[in-house]
């Protein structure tokens, strides 16, 4: 089967991560909780609730080596929980480190460095917060990237070096960042995005083609190449010693993307599909989605995931049952004469993806892709099963 479909809750997912076995998840239920579910079998059951936020958590990032999540939430704080021993029940339980991040707006985005000993915090305030743990207070504390962003910070993501940063803002553009913090960092070796990186140093500056805010950046492997998408539905990849190229696409923006190899990245969005794309230097483009999008195949298995995994709903799926249940979920009616019609997608998302993360393989050969959408699935993808062109 080309793709695995969990319907997790009734509500939006606005981020989710997985640890490094995959047998865990940690998702925002657009509330300002974390749910933690366990994989048993098939399915993904709520094992766990992280609560500390007072506000809708936007952002989830668990790093795979020490285990540790951080979270950013519009209460313009962050969070770092990690599993210790709890002394009155031996048991693991999961405890919050604060984070002094010291912003004024809503904590956007949220990354792990790749040495895991640093993360970046995109922010409403026109600031990044890089992060590092202060062991004689036992906290984290942050540097603020200011200059010259002039709006939102959307996203951010990390180089394979652990120094440069990508971001994308609501000022429309793209940036590469050096986010070198002497206490922590080796002297960077000299990369195609320059050579002398102190803290705050622009390396690159890429504008929107036609003026649209920019949602997802990602470096490819390498670190050689940035690829962004932005609000004008386009796809912009990057070289810095050649061309910026631009892929304009004919349906509604992506907000989110992953590199699966260094000529492929997918990217999702408002289109309820990831899109493949692919290219060099001499050119890019989108070759296919991989959602099959065959009608009734996509709707039977978007209505027979149940509610935790792929459970059908058994003796209860009945003609009288299914209308309530689409009357309660999706506000749609079946009564002879009435203005609603039916609005099922013959996509497997019934509902922007709001994420996309690379799911199985390493970097340079992701196998497998997971995406996470306002329709409350999980969805896990095999990066190589493209189908058609667009």
């Amino acid at each position: 089967m080309a793709q695995e479909i969990h319907t997790l809750a009734q509500a939006p997912i606005t981020s989710h991560a997985f640890s490094t076995d995959r047998s865990q998840l940690a998702v925002s239920l657009n509330s300002n909780d974390v749910q933690i579910y366990s994989r048993q079998g098939s399915e993904f059951v709520p094992s766990d609730t992280l609560s500390e936020h007072d506000k809708l958590i936007t952002s989830i990032d668990w790093a795979p080596q020490s285990n540790r999540i951080v979270t950013a939430s519009q209460d313009r704080n962050a969070y770092v929980w990690q599993e210790t021993m709890d002394p009155e029940t031996g048991k693991l339980v999961w405890k919050p480190t604060l984070v002094l991040l010291r912003i004024n707006r809503a904590a956007t985005h949220v990354r792990w460095s790749p040495k895991e000993d640093k993360f970046a915090v995109a922010s409403g305030a026109r600031a990044i917060a890089i992060c590092s743990f202060d062991e004689e207070n036992n906290w984290w504390v942050s540097k603020l990237l200011k200059k010259p962003i002039r709006s939102t910070v959307l996203s951010v993501d990390w180089h394979p070096n652990n120094v440069l940063l990508a971001s994308g803002s609501a000022d429309m553009k793209a940036r590469v960042f050096s986010a070198y913090i002497k206490e922590v960092d080796a002297r960077p070796a000299p990369t195609v995005w320059g050579s002398k990186l102190p803290f705050n140093t622009v390396c690159g500056e890429y504008a929107s083609p036609a003026g649209g805010w920019v949602h997802a950046v990602g470096f490819s492997p390498s670190g050689d190449v940035l690829a962004f998408a932005s609000h004008d539905s386009s796809v912009n990849i990057v070289y810095p010693t050649g061309p910026v190229i631009n892929i304009r696409i004919s349906s509604l923006p992506f907000v989110t993307l992953t590199w699966t190899g260094e000529n492929t990245l997918v990217a999702a969005g408002h289109d309820c599909q990831p899109v493949v794309f692919s290219g060099s230097e001499g050119g890019w483009e989108s070759v296919g989605s991989l959602d099959a999008a065959t009608g009734s195949k996509s709707m039977e298995a978007g209505r027979g995931a149940g509610y935790g995994g792929n459970s059908s709903v058994g003796r209860l799926k009945t003609g009288a049952f299914a209308t309530f249940r689409d009357a309660d979920t999706r506000g749609q009616s079946s009564v002879p004469g009435s203005l609603s019609t039916d609005t099922q997608l013959l996509t497997v998302h019934q509902n922007t993806i709001t994420s996309i993360r690379a799911y199985q393989g390493h970097p340079g050969q992701i196998s497998k892709v997971s995406t996470t959408g306002v329709d409350g699935k999980l969805v896990v993808w095999d990066a190589n099963a493209v189908v058609g062109g667009r």
